[in-house]
């Protein structure tokens, strides 16, 4: 009997199917939220009388769907149609005329409509008020004549709002909304109650989390001024200039909006520190420097007061050098000082120099600008070939602006990297030869489609000077190598002298790259270098590289390895860098 019982209740039920006729804007819809469709997608068997209940309750359901689409006087009709096996369920719907919008109504409450005693006397409040409620009024993206939607009413009321909980108001909310909808003319009127709150205005800081740290580490990198308006692209920015700081591994700035608070809302910083001391190690390999090992040692709280130091130490195929740093916490304006002092040792295309440099820096990153000015003493040693140079010596002030809107990506597609150098140096302050430098390098991305890009690069340099005796080779110029003209060995262009390359006092290389790339990581690339180095603008005899190559984006960084064939020389080169640190 029981084994009985199983198979009657197994012949009473079926799997499901659903058809449904409708509008084929409206048919992916229905399909997805009907229960009953929902039903067959799982593959369910139902009992008739499961069956019926589905049918009816998604019959419910469509009235609703529709209604969010503006259509609140459809025809629906359902039926099981077929047999057995061959039963299904058929929803056939006649969607109707749409209702569309008749009349937006958007009134303010709060103090944004004058109605709170926080905007008494504030005249630069008023004026943002206005401009803020013709910003909400001009931008609600719902207008007479547009077909209603409920969804898209739902997020024209969260757009309205945003303006006000970005500015001056974060306590803002909707105090009320309706959409009033007449079936009989298909006409909708939409009704918004915006109630601002109080107009809230910056307080003190109130730090967290800190214990390693002082807290002028932080209070020197806020933007905000105690009493002005809040503004929430303030605190954005606050946040954005402690994560990069070097300090922190995890920040949050935020207020909380209780209109309690609205006269001096305190602005809540709550930090995580990284630790106070830090040892690095990297390894790496360039066809220009050949093999690579560094180390660095960071303290970033010398002096009690957030001062960093750096002591580094790399060691390369063909250079080698140490670094001690001194930096001071930035300030809220974008400021960084710095004091170091550094030697370099290089053995690169016959030239031997031995660096000794000091100097003090002011660095300031704000938006898409990096710009930096510095007080530089060096004084050199120079061996070319079997020749002995003599010692040069150059105190130079120079300034560096570079600007970019590549978003600093891995692989940029789109955007440039524009950076401009000039320095100057006299004879009468502790130079052996008076010169003003200058260089520029411009880097173009264009995106060719969702694979392809292409790379235009260029770069001037030029020191002007009645010679070039006595000016360290760090502010003259060579040719040559991956970051240059590929096809030529790193730094080979410029004045040839036995037993070596000389710098000299011209520059001018130029780049076109195009790459495509088969996978998400992995591409090639083809490109065309040209330049030289010379010591006047008329010895320029530009010199062509060109060649292939492979590029991968590695999730520590690009990867590129280039097989370049120099037409000058006839030399095949393959040419690339890597690195890791740890």
């Amino acid at each position: 009997m029981f084994l009985a019982l199983i198979g009657l209740a197994s012949a009473s039920a079926h799997a499901l199917e659903v058809r449904v006729d409708a509008p084929a804007e409206l048919k992916p819809m229905l399909e997805q939220y009907l229960e009953t469709a929902r039903a067959a997608r799982l593959g369910e068997d139902v009992t008739e009388d499961e069956l019926l209940r589905l049918q009816q309750t998604s019959l419910e359901t469509a009235h609703e769907l529709l209604a969010t689409e503006g259509y609140f006087s459809p025809q629906i009709t359902s039926a099981i149609e077929g047999a057995g096996s061959e039963q299904f369920v058929r929803y056939t719907v006649v969607a109707g005329p749409r209702t569309v919008i008749d009349a937006v109504k958007i009134r303010f409450e709060g103090a944004i409509a004058g109605d709170g005693p926080a905007e008494a006397g504030q005249a630069r409040l008023a004026q943002r008020n206005t401009r803020l409620r013709e910003r909400i009024q001009a931008n609600f993206s719902l207008k007479p004549g547009m077909p209603f939607r409920q969804a898209d009413w739902n997020v024209a009321k969260g757009t309205a709002l945003r303006p006000l909980l970005l500015n001056v108001y974060p306590a803002a909310r909707l105090a009320s909304s309706e959409a009033k909808v007449d079936p009989a003319t298909q006409r909708a009127t939409l009704s918004l109650v915006i109630d601002s709150g109080p107009a809230f205005f910056y307080g003190p800081v109130q730090i967290s989390g800190n214990e390693r740290y002082p807290d002028t580490v932080i209070t020197a990198l806020n933007p905000t001024v105690p009493g002005e308006p809040y503004r929430q692209v303030q605190l954005q920015d606050f946040q954005q200039a402690l994560d990069v700081s070097g300090y922190f591994t995890q920040v949050v700035v935020q207020v909380d909006p209780d209109p309690a608070l609205a006269a001096a809302v305190p602005i809540q910083v709550s930090v995580v520190e990284r630790k106070e001391k830090q040892v690095s190690f990297g390894v790496g390999y360039s066809t220009d420097t050949g093999a690579r090992v560094q180390a660095t040692y960071l303290h970033r709280d010398i002096f009690d007061a957030g001062v960093r130091l750096k002591l580094g130490l790399k060691l390369e195929t063909g250079e080698n050098s140490g670094l001690a740093e001194l930096a001071w916490p930035r300030s809220a304006r974008g400021y960084e000082n710095r004091t170091a002092v550094s030697y370099v040792q290089k053995d690169i295309e016959g030239q031997v120099t031995e660096t000794w440099k000091t100097g003090v820096s002011r660095n300031r990153k704000r938006d898409r600008i990096d710009a930096t000015l510095a007080l530089q003493y060096v004084f050199e040693n120079q061996t070319v070939g079997q020749t002995v140079s003599a010692q040069n010596r150059a105190l130079s002030l120079g300034y560096a602006w570079t600007h970019r809107t590549d978003g600093r990506a891995f692989y940029p597609v789109r955007g440039h990297i524009t950076h401009l150098q000039a320095g100057v140096a006299s004879d009468a302050l502790l130079s052996d030869t008076s010169f003003v430098r200058l260089y520029g390098r411009h880097t173009e991305f264009f995106r060719l489609g969702a694979r392809q890009r292409l790379i235009l690069r260029g770069e001037l340099g030029a020191v002007l000077a009645d010679h070039r005796q006595g000016i360290p080779s760090d502010f003259l110029f060579r040719a040559g190598g991956e970051n240059s003209v590929r096809g030529y060995q790193y730094q080979s262009l410029g004045l040839d002298v036995p037993g070596g390359v000389e710098p000299v006092r011209n520059l001018a290389t130029a780049s076109v790259e195009y790459n495509y790339f088969f996978t998400p990581t992995w591409g090639a690339a083809v490109f065309v270098d040209a330049g030289d180095a010379a010591d006047s603008v008329d010895e320029l005899d530009p010199v062509v590289g060109v060649g292939v190559g492979a590029r991968y984006k590695s999730p520590i960084g690009p990867i590129n390895v280039d097989l370049a064939y120099g037409k000058e020389t006839g030399d095949v080169l393959l040419q690339f860098q890597l690195g890791v640190a740890f």
